[in-house]
């Protein structure tokens, strides 16, 4: 008897290399090299469809609105708006799974995940409020970057480009044993 291989997964990057080439353009902080790296999510897209993983999604926008703000190109209000859409867009997906199973609010589900509840409030003031500042738009954007860089790209495939604490590292085998990129990977 053969053993049994576990089944393949198909993705709509090449490899691990495409893979961390992307992580590494995306979050390096040089807006060319950005744009680089939005431009093969993009070509992903196009290949994956509706199976593109939701962090790889909501990390593309963010991004393009951080390329955006360093352009000059766009106003105050253009920006706050952009920035909106693309933190309203995150929060709504990242608790949309859990709010099908039962009513629960945003700001507890934000607590369950470790997304600061100032996110949730933001996300609220955009959605029913007064538009707010730039610079808070600007910190959301940062914050919720930084909680999908160590939540969701610094894991997949044993990525070791980022520090990880030892708790992260418990995690990361579990990941690496699945192996899977998908949305039910996070």
């Amino acid at each position: 008897r053969r053993p049994l291989k576990p089944p393949r997964t198909v993705v709509a990057w090449r490899g691990r290399a495409e893979w961390d080439q992307v992580m590494v353009g995306l979050f390096c902080g040089d807006s060319r090299l950005q744009q680089d790296a939005l431009n093969r999510v993009t070509a992903w897209k196009s290949r994956y469809g509706q199976k593109m993983p939701l962090a790889v999604d909501c990390t593309a926008e963010l991004i393009r609105c951080k390329v955006l703000d360093s352009s000059g190109k766009l106003m105050s209000q253009e920006l706050i708006l952009c920035y909106g859409l693309a933190l309203v867009r995150f929060v709504n997906l990242i608790t949309e799974r859990k709010q099908k199973m039962a009513s629960i609010p945003l700001r507890q589900l934000a607590r369950e995940v470790d997304i600061p509840v100032w996110v949730v409030d933001l996300r609220h003031e955009l959605t029913h409020g007064k538009l707010p500042p730039l610079a808070l738009c600007r910190k959301g954007c940062d914050v919720v970057l930084d909680w999908l860089r160590k939540t969701y790209w610094s894991r997949q495939l044993g990525n070791n480009l980022f520090e990880e604490s030892e708790d992260e590292e418990e995690e990361q085998e579990e990941v690496d044993t699945n192996a899977e990129l998908g949305n039910d990977a996070w």
